[in-house]
Order: C-alpha cells, then sequence, then structure tokens
C-alpha cells in the first residue's frame, strides 16, 4: 500500500480552509461532504491513536522513526475509510448541508468567505480566520426561518405593536419584548383579537376582562376557561377600548396597580420567570399559560432578532 506522505497530519492547514470555505458560496454540498469525510478521518486517527497509546510498545532506538511511521499509516488507514456509506460523514453532511446555502459569492481578490461559522465549527478552524460579517437583516415584514409557520402577519403585529409596548416598558419595567409576547399569546399574534358585537375591533389584545370596576365600553365574547383542569366555554364580558395605545396603557395600569402582579413586576428577569409569574397570580385558568406564554415570548424574541 503507498504511502501518502501527507497522511501524518490532519490535511487542514489554513490554505485548505480557505479552499473549503470558496467551495462553500460556489458548490455547498459539495463543501459539505468535503468537510465530513476530513472530519471523520480525523476522528478515526484520533481514535487509534487512543487504542495504540493503550497498547504495549516494542522497544525502540529511541529515533522516534517507528511512531512517525505508524502515525502516517494510521493517518492513511483512517482516510481511506472516512466518508464510507452510512458512517459519521453522512451524519455530519446531513447537520453542515443546510448551514452552507445561500453564502455570498467569493471575491476573485479574496478568497475568504465572510459569513459566519456554524456553531458548531470544527475545533481545529484557525484562530486567525477572518472576522464574519454580519447577515442582512430580512425584511421587515417576512417572518425568519424556523418562525415561518407565524407568517408575515407576525412580523407586522410586532412591528406595528412596538412603539405601545415600549411606553408600557417605561411605565412598568417589564421588558417589552415580555408585554409584546402576551398580547401575540393572547390575540393570535392579531389574527383573534377580541370583537365588538357590530364586529369592529375592541383592541383588547390582552384578553383583559371586564370586572365590576370597570366603567368602560364592553363587549361580551365567547372564551375557553379551565376548572379543574378541564376546559370549557362560557360567555364572558372583556373590556373594549378606542385604541391600541388605550389597550396597552390600560394593561400597564393593570399591572402596576394591583398588588397581585407586584411581585411578577419585580422578577421579570426571563421570560419564564415573568410567564410563570402571571399564572400563579390567576391571569389565566389555563394550567398550561405559563408554558405557552414562555414559548410565544421567546419566538417574540427570535422575530426581533431577525427583523433587526
Amino acid at each position: 500500500m503507498r504511502i501518502d506522505p501527507s497522511a501524518g497530519s490532519t490535511g487542514l492547514d489554513a490554505r485548505d480552509l480557505d479552499g473549503l470555505r470558496a467551495q462553500a458560496a460556489k458548490d455547498p454540498k459539495a463543501a459539505a461532504r468535503q468537510t465530513a469525510v476530513q472530519f471523520e478521518s480525523l476522528f478515526m486517527q484520533m481514535v487509534v491513536k487512543s487504542m495504540r497509546d493503550a497498547s504495549p510498545k516494542a522497544s525502540e532506538d529511541g529515533s522516534g522513526a517507528g511512531d512517525t511511521f505508524t502515525g502516517m499509516l494510521d493517518a492513511q488507514f483512517a482516510k481511506q475509510f472516512a466518508g464510507r456509506p452510512g458512517g459519521l460523514a453522512d451524519m455530519l453532511e446531513k447537520q453542515l448541508t443546510p448551514h452552507l446555502q445561500n453564502l455570498p459569492a467569493v471575491s476573485p481578490q479574496n478568497q475568504s468567505v465572510t459569513a459566519p461559522a456554524p456553531s458548531f465549527a470544527p475545533a481545529f478552524a484557525p484562530a486567525t480566520a477572518p472576522a464574519p460579517a454580519p447577515l442582512p437583516a430580512p425584511s421587515a415584514t417576512k417572518a425568519p426561518s424556523g418562525l415561518k409557520g407565524l407568517g408575515d402577519k407576525a412580523a407586522t403585529f410586532l412591528r406595528d405593536m412596538l412603539p405601545h409596548a415600549k411606553e408600557a416598558e417605561r411605565r412598568t419595567g417589564v421588558p417589552a419584548s415580555f408585554i409584546l409576547g402576551q398580547a401575540a399569546l393572547e390575540s393570535g399574534w392579531g389574527k383573534a383579537e377580541v370583537k365588538n358585537a357590530d364586529g369592529s375591533s375592541s383592541f383588547n389584545l390582552f384578553g383583559i376582562k371586564a370586572t365590576s370596576a370597570w366603567t368602560g365600553a364592553t363587549t361580551s365574547v365567547t372564551t375557553t376557561e379551565y376548572t379543574g383542569g378541564q376546559p370549557a366555554k362560557q360567555k364572558a364580558a372583556f373590556r373594549s377600548y378606542g385604541s391600541y395605545a388605550d389597550a396597552f396603557t390600560d394593561y400597564a395600569r393593570m399591572l402596576t396597580g394591583s398588588p397581585r402582579y407586584a411581585n411578577v413586576v419585580r422578577t421579570a428577569s426571563t421570560a419564564e420567570a415573568f410567564a410563570g409569574g402571571m399564572q400563579r397570580a390567576g391571569y389565566a385558568t389555563d394550567p398550561h399559560y405559563a408554558t405557552k406564554l414562555a414559548r410565544t415570548i421567546n419566538h417574540t424574541l427570535a422575530l426581533q432578532r431577525a427583523m433587526g
């Protein structure tokens, strides 16, 4: 068997990495395959070396020539076995390919691709690799990948309600993204907000009911309430506002003026803490409300980051 003189090294110097980056921009699938095979080869070399290190060694003349030849032989074996069907390379290729799509074209003057590397990039990437350039922000009316099921309506909802949420944040100290998440959950991202009897909007995005202390306009709609963990449909009176600004103002007034929400406002450091506090305060009867609210807030945060 012919021994490749370069087999004793990983074969992953800076020029190889630059070549992979350039290929990723031109042919992401081929680049993903090549990277996966090289990584599997390196991994197998490490496994074989560990096995040899754990085995008794014959006496040598001290020159180290035997270790050098053995390392080269192991590397050649690893390269020959890497990339076979059903191996580690196949799994790595599936993971890498989606991250290498739509990379920017490589400039002829500079063969380095400035797209950010995947979060699981191999540890052998050089420390001097070019700093990643930020990706362009998506359109403000488009939901990002992973949240496309929410539709363009979600992005529009957040964009339109953000000024009101920021004002509510100023009044309460609760992050605007938490407030937006609760409005999104209660109103179905604006698609299922409470309506007046004539079909017009009540602007009630938070599902706040009209208690005896409420002196403003109301509207009666069918809602789902939970008793003993079991859902049941029932009619209930909800507050009706003159605008979305009024709805956010009333929501902020409720959080700061009601003793039951005082601890929520004081400890709203994370989405999970805020959501759990709102459920314990009795904001909703759904036993899974905290989980749903935290998830919606996290979707809101992801969508806001994608929108820039």
